[in-house]
């Protein structure tokens, strides 16, 4: 099998594929013995149909069946061999048909070829860098987020925004009476959380009420009509709710408040669990950083987005192969034809000019994904998913065991590993360009982030 390139353009070319009998004769009778032997063919015994007859009967097929994928291996091989740098997938020529008779043939693939691109990256390219300033704001708004976080539900004497209510919950008539029917909805240990209801006007039923008071409320309407909250407010089964849309009374027996919890070294080292925190001040000084370390990864979303942009307008002006980009979007995809397939085209061109570029940065900068870059970052994962449920302390085994099972996720590893790959590059990056940097209030960060 001969298989040569002829360049048509400067971004284009055809590989021809020149395949003799000896190419695919021995295969094609390997796969003929093969359905003779598995197949069920009427008027012969299993595996005693004669070579001729199964030429003659299935010889088109299968001859086309390995030609084919004989040659498409070839050209693909042919591709990776001599690192021909090509975009999208080799497009036939024309579908030929298969003549029985004929040993010799000859088939055509059109390539579009990737452009010689030369990105250089070094001080002398300037890309921004803006980091999200901590307000005193911010910082007593998570003081107050982490003091009830770990302060404690204690009875109350008032219903507030945050409170939970107990009492008995008794299905009201039209008139507003209690309805006393063998099959009234009476719920004699009810609970309601007014903070979680979706319409807050049935949420301010209940602020300010106290122990012995009543509150007549619409169950349904808390909740929008959610078949599972119904059920579980008034203990029923989902299938009865639908029916269930006029008021309820709650007489009010007992009302949960949070208290939260006080400044002391106890609470510092709730707040931060193996640091030497004593003091108010040393406090303070963790929640700015811990403030700006949740901020921090905004910043290197922001430099991402503002560094592909700066290297895409500064080395993004190159050619692409597009009469064969265009061509092969319409032979992946049937909404597309030739003459619509423009418009998409036009909107897949920065994705490819910055895949290209990607990747030559990527090849300069010798960027690899290890393994244990990867199981670094599953246990990153891991981690964030243990604090979710405030396990802020688990031990590195039980984090290493439960960062390979992510991985054992083949699908989601495989974007997980483009994600470590696309944070090695940027952070190349950075340590390349020059940094503009600058500090912005998070309202300023917030306008710049929707620039674009």
């Amino acid at each position: 099998m001969q298989v040569t390139l002829e360049k048509t353009g400067d971004l284009q070319g055809r590989i021809k594929v020149e395949v003799t009998q000896n190419d695919y004769l021995d295969k094609v009778n390997k796969e003929l013995k093969e359905i003779g032997r598995t197949r069920a063919i009427p008027g012969f015994r299993k595996g005693h149909v004669s070579t001729e007859q199964l030429r003659r009967r299935f010889g088109k097929d299968v001859k086309s069946h390995v030609l084919n994928e004989e040659v498409y291996r070839a050209v693909i091989e042919y591709i990776r061999e001599n690192k021909l740098d090509v975009l999208g997938e080799p497009l036939p020529v024309e579908v030929k048909e298969i003549n029985l008779d004929d040993q010799d043939y000859t088939f055509e693939y059109e390539v579009g070829l990737a452009p010689a691109i030369d990105v250089k990256l070094d001080k002398d390219v300037t890309v921004p860098f803006y980091t999200i300033a901590v307000s005193d704001e911010m910082v007593k708004d998570q003081d107050t987020a982490l003091c009830e976080r770990f302060g404690a539900q204690v009875p109350g004497e008032e219903v507030d925004a945050k409170a939970l209510v107990k009492g008995a919950i008794m299905q009201l008539n039209e008139d507003g009476t209690v309805n006393t029917a063998e099959d009234a909805i009476q719920v004699v240990d009810g609970i309601v959380a007014p903070m979680y209801f979706t319409d807050k006007d049935q949420a301010a039923l209940f602020l300010g009420k106290k122990v012995g008071d009543k509150v007549v409320f619409n169950p349904s309407k808390t909740c929008n009509g959610n078949a599972a909250e119904m059920a579980s407010m008034l203990h029923i089964d989902k299938e009865k709710t639908a029916a269930v849309t006029g008021d309820f009374e709650m007489a009010i027996s007992e009302i949960i408040v949070l208290k939260p919890a006080e400044h002391g070294e106890e609470f510092y080292k709730e707040v931060f669990p193996g640091n030497q925190v004593t003091t108010e001040e040393e406090y303070f000084e963790g929640l700015r950083k811990m403030i700006a370390s949740q901020l921090a990864p905004n910043s290197e979303h922001m430099f991402n987005r503002d560094a592909q942009k700066t290297i895409m307008d500064k080395f993004g002006n190159f050619e692409l192969p597009a009469e064969f980009l265009k061509k092969w979007l319409v032979a992946r995809n049937e909404e597309l034809t030739p003459e619509n397939v423009g418009e998409e085209y036009e909107k897949m061109v920065p994705s490819i000019k910055w895949e290209l570029l990607r990747g030559k940065l990527a090849e300069n900068l010798d960027i690899k994904v290890t393994e244990d870059d990867m199981l670094q970052f599953a246990k990153a994962i891991a981690m964030q998913q243990f604090a979710q449920y405030g396990m802020l302390n688990m031990d590195d085994e039980t984090i290493t065991n439960y960062a390979r099972r992510i991985l054992e996720d083949k699908n989601y590893a495989s974007r997980m590993r483009e994600d470590v790959g696309n944070g090695k590059l940027f952070n190349a990056i950075k340590a390349l360009v020059n940094l503009d940097s600058k500090e912005v209030s998070l309202d300023e960060f917030k306008k710049l982030a929707q620039a674009e």
